[in-house]
């Protein structure tokens, strides 16, 4: 399935798009030097399909281009980045610790 990720910055969330169809979103807040992550949805009609892993390497790889650092609170988020390290390090120093216990108590 082709997904779009788009940062939709008026409605502070990265939204995901099969054709034309909007089929996920994550929530964000933007904080000093932090993008805090909320939460993130993926529509019924979209489910099991790959979108919800587009959508969070597409918001992570464009948090990435950007040099930004984020705080991941919506647990479907912080799980993907558990799964891939290669996003570990855009996780704000100063949550690391609290992101690393969390994945210790699973």
């Amino acid at each position: 399935m082709d997904v779009r990720v788009v940062n939709n910055v008026e409605a502070s969330r990265y939204e995901a798009y099969v054709g034309v169809e909007l089929a996920g979103f994550s929530d964000y807040r933007i904080r000093p030097d932090v993008i805090v992550f909320t939460h993130t949805e993926v529509y019924d009609a979209f489910e099991g399909k790959g979108v919800g892993s587009a959508l969070a390497k597409g918001t992570l790889e464009d948090v990435r281009a950007h040099g930004g650092t984020i705080v991941p609170l919506c647990p479907f988020l912080a799980a993907y980045i558990r799964r891939h390290d290669e996003f570990r390090d855009l996780v704000a120093e100063y949550y690391r610790r609290d992101f690393d216990a969390a994945v210790a108590d699973e």
